[in-house]
C-alpha cells in the first residue's frame, strides 16, 4: 500500500483533467477521438501535464525520481555485469581524435570536457520462459543467471541497447519491459548499458561508455561472462536519446574506418568492425531542436513544443544544474551543439553503414528521423522506414497494449533479427501505418523530407543564436 502512495498523490490533481478528457472523447468533441481510443488519449494527456503543464522539478530530484530500481519479477533474466576499463588509454583517445576530425574546417579544438575512462556497468537480459508473471529474481550470483539465461537464448543475436531519457534520465531498470520483449521475439539477448548521464556527464562520456561497450562485446577482457560476440550477430538499438547514441556511435566507427584507425584493447591492436545493423525507435538526432515538427506536430505528442517553450524547459537550480560555467544544454557544451556527434542530423556521410531501421509517429521528431532515413537511404544505405500516423514519441512503449505497439515491436524484431539471421536481404522500403486499422500505405524512403542540407544547418544555428538569448537554458525534455 505504501508504494503506491506516491503514485496515489501525484494522480490526485489530475482527477478533472481525466474527467473531462473521457467525457469529451466519448462525446466526439476532442480532436484525437477519430484517431485515438479513450485509453491512449488519457495516458497521453495525462503525461503531457505532468511534463509540460506541472511545475518544473530540479534536475538531481526528476533525475533521482527515475532511477528508482523496480526489481526483476516476472518471465525474465536480468544479469548484472561492470566492464573494466581497459587497460590502455587509446580507446579514448581515439574517440577525442574522431570528434576533432568531424568538426568543421576552422572550428577551434576541444571545446568539450575529456571525460574519464570508467569501468562501465550493464545489464544482460534473456527471456525467461519457465517463469511466472509472478516469479521473482533468483537468489544466485550474477554468473549464474547469465548462465541460465543462456541456456534460453536461441538465436546469436545480441541487442546493445541504449535506453532514453534525454541523456540525464533513467537506466536500463527502466527499460526492462522492453529488451526483454526485444529478446523473446528475436530469441537472442540484450546488453543494456548504464551509460553516464548528464549534466554531471557531458559529451562524450555516454559515447565513450557506448564505445567501451562495443568493444568489451568484441574483445571480453579476462573474467567477462560471455565470450567474444562476433560484431555479424550484433546490432544497435535505441530509443530517444539512445537513439541518438545509437546513431552518434555507428558515427565514430565509420569515421575510426574512414581514418583506418585500430585501437589498442587490453593489450592487443584491435580492428574496428561494423555492427550487422542499427534499429532505432523515435531517434533523437538534434539536441536543437530545430525542425518544423517541433511545432506541428505538438497535438500529437506529450513532448514540450517549441511554441510552448521557446528555447527548452527550465529547471531550478540544484547541486548538478546550472552547471559552472554555465551552458545552454543539459547534455553538451555550447561549441559542440551542430557537432555530428551531438546532432546526428548534421552528419555529412551514412555511407558503407549497415541496415537501418527507423520508426517514428507523428511526434516532435518525425522531421529529422525523416531526414536522417532519407539521407542515408540517398547514399546507398539499406533503410526500412515506418512512421505511425497521430502516434506520440516512443508510443509502443508507453501504450503497450495498442494493437500498432505489437506491430511496432514485432517489426523492430523482425529487423534485427533478419540483419543477423539474413545478412544481405534487407532493402530499403518505407511505410505508413495508420494505427486504428494497421492499414499499410507505402511511401518513398527517397522522397521522405523536403529539408534541404542548407536549411538544416541554418535552422540549427538559428535555434542556438535563440538559445543564446537566456542563459543558462537546459534542452527540452525528452
Amino acid at each position: 500500500m505504501e508504494a503506491g502512495l506516491p503514485l496515489l498523490k501525484a494522480m490526485l490533481p489530475k482527477v478533472p483533467l481525466i474527467g473531462k478528457t473521457a467525457i469529451y472523447h466519448t462525446l466526439g468533441f476532442s480532436e484525437h477521438s477519430k484517431h485515438w481510443d479513450l485509453r491512449t488519449e488519457l495516458v497521453i494527456n495525462v503525461l503531457r501535464s505532468f511534463i509540460v503543464d506541472s511545475p518544473p522539478e530540479p534536475v538531481s530530484r526528476v533525475q533521482k525520481l527515475s532511477l528508482r530500481d523496480p526489481g526483476v519479477k516476472g518471465k525474465l533474466w536480468v544479469s548484472r555485469v561492470k566492464m573494466p576499463r581497459p587497460e590502455e588509454d587509446d580507446i579514448r583517445q581515439a574517440l577525442f581524435k574522431v570528434i576533432e576530425a568531424m568538426k568543421e574546417p576552422g572550428e577551434a579544438p576541444g571545446g568539450f570536457t575529456e571525460p574519464e575512462l570508467l569501468p562501465v556497468e550493464a545489464e544482460w537480459t534473456g527471456y525467461r520462459a519457465g517463469a511466472t508473471k509472478q516469479s521473482v529474481e533468483l537468489r544466485i550470483p550474477e554468473e549464474q543467471k547469465y548462465t541460465e539465461m543462456m541456456k534460453e537464448v536461441a538465436s546469436p543475436t545480441t541487442i546493445l541497447y541504449f535506453h532514453g531519457g534525454a541523456y540525464y534520465l533513467m537506466d536500463p531498470a527502466s527499460h526492462r519491459p522492453t529488451t526483454k520483449k526485444l529478446a523473446r521475439l528475436t530469441k537472442g539477448r540484450c546488453f543494456s548499458i548504464r551509460y553516464r548521464l548528464a549534466p554531471q556527464n557531458p559529451f562524450p562520456a555516454a559515447l565513450l561508455d557506448a564505445l567501451v561497450s562495443y568493444f568489451t562485446l568484441l574483445y571480453p577482457p579476462p573474467g567477462s561472462f560471455h565470450a567474444p560476440v562476433s560484431p555479424e550477430h550484433i546490432v544497435f538499438s535505441g530509443d530517444s536519446a539512445g537513439g541518438n547514441l545509437s546513431l552518434v556511435l555507428l558515427q565514430t566507427l565509420l569515421q575510426l574506418r574512414r581514418q583506418n584507425l585500430k585501437i589498442h584493447w587490453n593489450g592487443e591492436e584491435r580492428e574496428v568492425p561494423l555492427p550487422a545493423g542499427v534499429a532505432l525507435c523515435s531517434p533523437w538526432a538534434d539536441v536543437t531542436h530545430s525542425s518544423p515538427s517541433c511545432d506541428n506536430n505538438r497535438t500529437y505528442d506529450y513532448l514540450p513544443a517549441r511554441s510552448v517553450h521557446p528555447t527548452g524547459m527550465e529547471f531550478p537550480p540544484c547541486k548538478i544544474w546550472p552547471t559552472e560555467p554555465p551552458r545552454k544544454n543539459l547534455y553538451v557544451e555550447d561549441a559542440l551543439l551542430c557537432h555530428p556527434l551531438v546532432s546526428p542530423l548534421i552528419a555529412q556521410s551514412w555511407e558503407g553503414s549497415p541496415p537501418l531501421w527507423i520508426e517514428t509517429g507523428q511526434e516532435l521528431l518525425t522531421d529529422e528521423d525523416k531526414y536522417i532515413a532519407m539521407k542515408a537511404a540517398s547514399q546507398g544505405v539499406k533503410v526500412v522506414f515506418e512512421q505511425y500516423e497521430t502516434m506520440p514519441h516512443c508510443f509502443a512503449m508507453v501504450l503497450e497494449t495498442l494493437p500498432a505497439s505489437k506491430r511496432c515491436f514485432d517489426s523492430w524484431a523482425r529487423f534485427i533479427s533478419q540483419v543477423v539471421e539474413r545478412p544481405g536481404t534487407v532493402e530499403t522500403r518505407g511505410t505508413r501505418i495508420k494505427p486504428k486499422s494497421l492499414r499499410e500505405v507505402e511511401v518513398d524512403v527517397g522522397s521522405l523530407s523536403e529539408m534541404k542540407e542548407s536549411e538544416v544547418v541554418e535552422r540549427m544555428r538559428d535555434r542556438i543564436t535563440m538559445m543564446s538569448m537566456k542563459q543558462p537554458d537546459p534542452m527540452s525534455k525528452l
